[in-house]
C-alpha cells in the first residue's frame, strides 16, 4: 500500500531553477537572463507550479473513478480471486516492462510534450472502455487488453510527471512542491473521487471511464498552459550556466545502463528502491482482491467499497499537508519507520476483523504513514540525482518499486485461490493481510540495518 504515489504516481513560474535541474531551455545566442521574477506570494510555489498541480489534479479525479470501476468490473464477469487480481496486474505490468525505456524517453525528449501526449492516450483507452461497457461488449480478455495498454500510458505520464517538478520550483522547495501535489492527489481521488466513482457506478458502469476520458481532456489543456521547453538539463563538470543534454545519442540500452548503475551503486538511493519494491508487492498484492473482501467480508456494496477506499485520503491529506514539518522534526529515517509501524496495525486488522469500520480506520491511519513515506523518497530522489539522469535512475527506482505489484498481485491471488481451496472462501479472502504484515516485519529488520539517518545525512552532504 506504500506505493510511490502516482503521481498516479505524477512548479512555480519565476522560482530559481535548481543547479542540477530541467528548465526551459535558452537560445545560446540570446543574452543572458535576467533575476528571477519573485516567488507568487500565494504558495510560494508559483503558477507554473500551478499550472502541473491543476493537471495532475483533473487527472487524479478521474483515475480516482475509474480506480473504482475497473475491480468493480470485473466482478460482474467473473468471481474468481485470481482472474479479479490480474487486472490490477495488467495496470501494473507496464511498470515491470517499460519503466526503463520511459527513463530515457523522459531524458531524452520534452517531458511536458509527453505528458500531453499520455493525457491524450488515456483520454482514447477509458473512452473505449466506457464505449464497450455501454454496447455491452466488454469480456475479460478485453479489460485486460485495455487495463494493459493503460498502464504503458500511465508508466510514462507519472515517471515523467515526477522528473518535471524539479524544474518548477527551487530545490529547497521540493518537500512542499511533493508535499502539495500528494495532498492534492488524495484530496481529489480519495474524498472525491473515490465516493463519485461508487456514485457513477450505480448510474451505470460505463459511466466512470467516460468521466475519467473527460478529465484527462481538462489534464491536457491545462499542460497546454504550461509554456516553455521541459528537457533535461546537464550540469556542466566546471562552474558555468547549465546546458541542455547533447543531441548526439547512444543506444537506449547504454542509457538505461548508466542509469542502471548509477542507482544500484548509490548507498542511498539502492536500499530505497529494495524497500520500496517489497512494500509494493505485500501490499497492492493484499489489495488486488480488495474488492472480495470488501463485498463478502465486510459485506459492501459499490458505494460502501468506495467510501471505504477512500478513508485513507483522510491520512493521507495529513500526511501531505504535515510532512515535510514532521520530517524536519524527526528525521527521514524515523519517518519512513512510521510507516512500518502502521502498515502493520493496518493488515493485522483487515487479516482479523470483520468490521467495516475498524478495518477503515486502520486504512486511514496507514494512509498518513503512505504519503509521508512518499514525500520523503520523492524529495531525497529529486534532491540526489542529477538532471540529466533524473529520468533514468527514477525508471529504474520504479521498476523496483512498481515492478514488483503485478508479480504481488498474482501470486497473492493464486494464494487466495490455493486457501480458499484447501480452508475456506473467508480464509482466502483474508490471507493476504497475513502474508502482507509477515512482509512488512521482515522489511523492517532490513531498513534498520540500511536506511540509518547518518545514512541520509551522509548522502544529503555529498548531493550534487
Amino acid at each position: 500500500m506504500a506505493k510511490d504515489t502516482r503521481g498516479r504516481t505524477t512548479g512555480g513560474e519565476g522560482a530559481a531553477t535548481p543547479p542540477h535541474s530541467s528548465g526551459t531551455v535558452a537560445d545560446p545566442a540570446a543574452p543572458p537572463p535576467g533575476p528571477p521574477a519573485p516567488v507568487a506570494p500565494a504558495t510560494g510555489l508559483g503558477s507554473r507550479f500551478l499550472r502541473l498541480w491543476a493537471a495532475v489534479t483533473f487527472s487524479n479525479l478521474g483515475q480516482g473513478a475509474s480506480a473504482i470501476a475497473f475491480p468493480w468490473l470485473a466482478t460482474t464477469l467473473t468471481g474468481n480471486p485470481l482472474a479479479i487480481a490480474l487486472v490490477g496486474a495488467a495496470v501494473r505490468l507496464p511498470w515491470l516492462l517499460f519503466s526503463l525505456p520511459a527513463g530515457v524517453l523522459a531524458d531524452r525528449l520534452d517531458r511536458r510534450r509527453i505528458m500531453l501526449a499520455m493525457s491524450a492516450a488515456r483520454t482514447v483507452v477509458v473512452g473505449t472502455v466506457a464505449l464497450l461497457v455501454a454496447l455491452d461488449v466488454m469480456s475479460l480478455p478485453l479489460l485486460y487488453v485495455c487495463a494493459l495498454v493503460l498502464g504503458f500510458a500511465e508508466v510514462l505520464f507519472d515517471n515523467t510527471s515526477q522528473v518535471l517538478l524539479p524544474s518548477l520550483v527551487d530545490r529547497d522547495r521540493l518537500a512542499a512542491a511533493n508535499g502539495r501535489l500528494m495532498a492534492g492527489q488524495v484530496v481529489t481521488e480519495d474524498f472525491f473521487a473515490r465516493p463519485l466513482g461508487g456514485f457513477l457506478i450505480g448510474v451505470a458502469v460505463a459511466v466512470p471511464f467516460a468521466f475519467d476520458a473527460l478529465t484527462a481532456v481538462v489534464a491536457g489543456i491545462l499542460l497546454l498552459t504550461l509554456r516553455g521547453t521541459f528537457r533535461a538539463v546537464r550540469v556542466p563538470a566546471q562552474p558555468g550556466p547549465a546546458e541542455a543534454a547533447p543531441a548526439t545519442r547512444r543506444r537506449m540500452r547504454a542509457e538505461i545502463a548508466e542509469g542502471v548503475r548509477y542507482l544500484w551503486g548509490h548507498p542511498l538511493l539502492r536500499p530505497l528502491a529494495i524497500s520500496l519494491a517489497v512494500l509494493n508487492m505485500v501490499g497492492q498484492g493484499a489489495m488486488a482482491t480488495y474488492v472480495l473482501y470488501a463485498q463478502e467480508i465486510l459485506g459492501l456494496g459499490a458505494l460502501g467499497f468506495a467510501v471505504l477506499t477512500s478513508v485513507g485520503g483522510v491520512g493521507g491529506l495529513l500526511g501531505g499537508l504535515l510532512a515535510s514539518r514532521l520530517t524536519r522534526r524527526i528525521g527521514e529515517a524515523r519517518s519512513l519507520f512510521c510507516l512500518l509501524a502502521i502498515e502493520c496495525v493496518a493488515y493485522g486488522t483487515a487479516a482479523l476483523s470483520s468490521n467495516a469500520y475498524a478495518v477503515g480506520a486502520a486504512m486511514g491511519i496507514s494512509g498518513f504513514g503512505v504519503v509521508m513515506w512518499n514525500v520523503v523518497t520523492v524529495s531525497l530522489r529529486q534532491t540526489l540525482i542529477p538532471d540529466h539522469l533524473l529520468g533514468r535512475v527514477n525508471s529504474v527506482y520504479r521498476l523496483l518499486g512498481w515492478g514488483t505489484m503485478p508479480l504481488g498481485m498474482a501470486a497473492v491471488g493464486g494464494l487466495a485461490v490455493a486457501v480458499e481451496a484447501l480452508v475456506s472462501r473467508e480464509a482466502g479472502l483474508r490471507a493476504p493481510y497475513a502474508v502482507a504484515l509477515l512482509g512488512i516485519a521482515a522489511l523492517s529488520l532490513y531498513m534498520r540495518r540500511h536506511l540509518r539517518q547518518r545514512s541520509i545525512d551522509a548522502a544529503l552532504g555529498t548531493r550534487p
